[in-house]
């Protein structure tokens, strides 16, 4: 019953969101994105009390905890969004539809490395040790790999597609397809979208043993899931221009990687209670966006003056 219930409200906020508030394909203003992030933020706490109050305190922990982790990993993951909308040259007033599509497909690739990886966890046990050492090893490579950023045109999916299906390099109609001359083109906002489909999945194989690492129960873990997804539209918009900036933001997500992965892997052995687990997230996510705001790069402080 509850999966159905939730199943609704999803659906129900995707269609207002994209079928009423979103309807045009036009430019989002800061202020405009702001509310929407705070919104959909209100509608991820509105939901953790029902987990809270129908589930038990327990799982209403969990479920904020693991909205928390992906919540910190998705602000990471914007800045590839926008170093990709950047190379495609792909205008703003596209890019809440592509970003609208690229949400459903998350929600689906998602679902399925869920199902995946619980039904992996309690059919081989072993395998939580697996997932402990990826994360560590993970937010260990996170911390270390410096000033690196993203090259889509190496992407291998992206040359697979242009070998497939011919592509057009000037549209700018904002439609996956069109057709010239009876002959169908993939447009470059078809391009990015599989673009940003891709690099899902990528994000996926983080994020998904991160929260697995709080808890096992698929419904919380899913959910949160599902609401960390949802407000990454609103949030993109929100701090694009601004995501360069929060330059500690990534040491802390290591820390916080690092340390689900311990969490993880001493679990047969060492019972870290899910309160003490939530407040580590909180410190450490909260003191790197709170140093990245004091200790902004030298250039940024340098172009105010």
């Amino acid at each position: 019953m509850k999966w159905a219930i939730f199943g609704v409200v999803v659906v129900v906020l995707l269609v207002l969101d994209l079928g009423v508030f979103h309807r045009k394909s036009s430019e989002i203003k800061l202020r405009d994105a702001l509310l929407w992030s705070g919104v959909w933020i209100g509608f991820a706490l509105a939901f953790n009390l029902v987990v809270y109050f129908t589930m038990g305190e327990k799982m209403g922990i969990n479920f904020l905890a693991g909205y928390l982790i992906e919540r910190s990993l998705s602000i990471d993951n914007l800045f590839v969004f926008w170093v990709i909308f950047s190379y495609f040259h792909i205008p703003t007033q596209h890019q809440n539809r592509v970003l609208f599509w690229g949400i459903v497909g998350a929600l689906i690739i998602r679902a399925l490395f869920i199902l995946a990886g619980i039904a992996l966890v309690h059919r081989f046990e072993a395998i939580i040790y697996l997932f402990g050492a990826f994360l560590i090893f993970t937010g260990i490579k996170m911390a270390f790999r410096g000033e690196s950023k993203p090259h889509p045109e190496k992407n291998p999916i992206i040359l697979i597609v242009r070998k497939l299906v011919p592509v057009t390099t000037d549209d700018q109609t904002g439609a996956f397809f069109i057709k010239r001359n009876e002959k169908l083109y993939a447009t470059p906002l078809f391009i990015v979208l599989i673009t940003i489909a891709v690099t899902d999945v990528i994000f996926a194989l983080d994020s998904v043993p991160a929260i697995l690492a709080i808890t096992l129960d698929p419904f919380v873990v899913y959910s949160s899931n599902v609401f960390a997804v949802l407000g990454m539209r609103a949030l993109y918009f929100a701090l694009a221009s601004l995501v360069p900036l929060f330059r500690y933001l990534e040491y802390g997500l290591a820390v916080v990687l690092t340390f689900v992965g311990v969490k993880m892997a001493l679990s047969k052995l060492i019972d870290i209670p899910v309160g003490i687990a939530l407040s580590v997230i909180v410190v450490v996510i909260g003191a790197s966006i709170g140093a990245s705001i004091l200790f902004p790069p030298k250039e940024s402080v340098d172009s105010h003056h």
